[in-house]
């Protein structure tokens, strides 16, 4: 697998967002839950399933893109209002980076490891091994990059972040992941309780750290991709449960954006999951 990746990065980024739209619509012909799931869920936000249609393709092309941000060429990146997280890196405390299940959240880690220079500290993210043998070697290759620090998703990997945001340097999280059971807080999301993670709110609360919303946009005709830098609308609360409801208020506010690029067909609104041993 990890060979035909490498294969299909060689491929024109035009040419992989095409396959990856075709790939998104046949889901969409052969699976009803697949349909119904992201008709619930925009309607959920106040949008029609037609309104949002282009994101059927944009699910297709999110997969379709992964060889080449994995282990191709890096494509055209450029930035919307990058002068914000300039600040954050300045002000030395720390920057906590939340992306939502959105556009390309994984141009978002090319371009910050990439872009911090080589001497600077990596960017630090959580990091899940496949469940599938198969799938294992694959993403763990995908993770082992310049820049780029992957850290398990435990204790362990939970304290190397938060080591690294008191050292002022970058963390990332996708805050709109549904964690294990008791590792998150019920929360409105679009108007509607959906099982939160507390993590990043905990982390900023223990740390300081600047907090900073991104969102990667994906250009058309594989033109590359804009990533927009956003702040929250007012400090993190000291109250746990209102800092969770308001990183679900930042999600909410990047989706508003271009909802025809969010992930629709995510279950956001699932029970959470056991934990083996649980």
């Amino acid at each position: 697998m990890t060979a035909l990746f490498r294969l299909l990065s060689l491929m024109p980024l035009r040419l992989l967002h095409a396959l990856g739209a075709l790939m998104g619509w046949v889901v969409w012909a052969v699976s009803p839950v697949w349909r119904r799931r992201f008709a619930q869920h925009a309607a959920q936000a106040g949008y029609s399933a037609r309104e949002v249609r282009p994101a059927v393709a944009h699910t297709g092309r999110m997969v379709a893109e992964l060889p080449r941000l994995w282990f191709g060429a890096t494509p055209p990146i450029d930035w919307d209002n990058k002068s914000s997280l300039d600040a954050a890196f300045a002000s030395g405390r720390g920057v906590m980076v939340l992306v939502p299940h959105m556009g390309c959240f994984e141009a978002v880690a090319v371009a910050i490891a990439g872009g911090l220079g080589p001497e600077a500290p990596p960017f630090t993210v959580l990091f899940r091994p496949a469940r599938k043998a198969w799938l294992a070697p694959l993403v763990a290759a995908s993770r082992s990059r310049p820049g780029l620090l992957a850290v398990p998703t435990n204790l362990t990997g939970v304290r190397q972040m938060v080591k690294a945001l008191r050292a002022g340097q970058a963390v990332g999280l996708l805050p709109d992941q549904v964690p294990p059971e008791g590792q998150g807080l019920w929360a409105p999301y679009f108007g509607k309780p959906a099982y939160t993670m507390t993590l990043a709110a905990r982390m900023v609360l223990q740390t300081g750290a600047e907090v900073r919303l991104l969102w990667g946009e994906r250009l058309p005709a594989g033109r590359g991709y804009r990533l927009h830098v956003r702040e929250l609308q007012s400090p993190l609360a000291s109250d746990l449960e209102t800092a969770v409801a308001q990183i679900n208020q930042g999600m909410e506010q990047l989706v508003r954006e271009c909802p025809q690029q969010y992930l629709w067909s995510y279950n956001r609104y699932k029970q959470p999951r056991r934990e083996s041993g649980a």
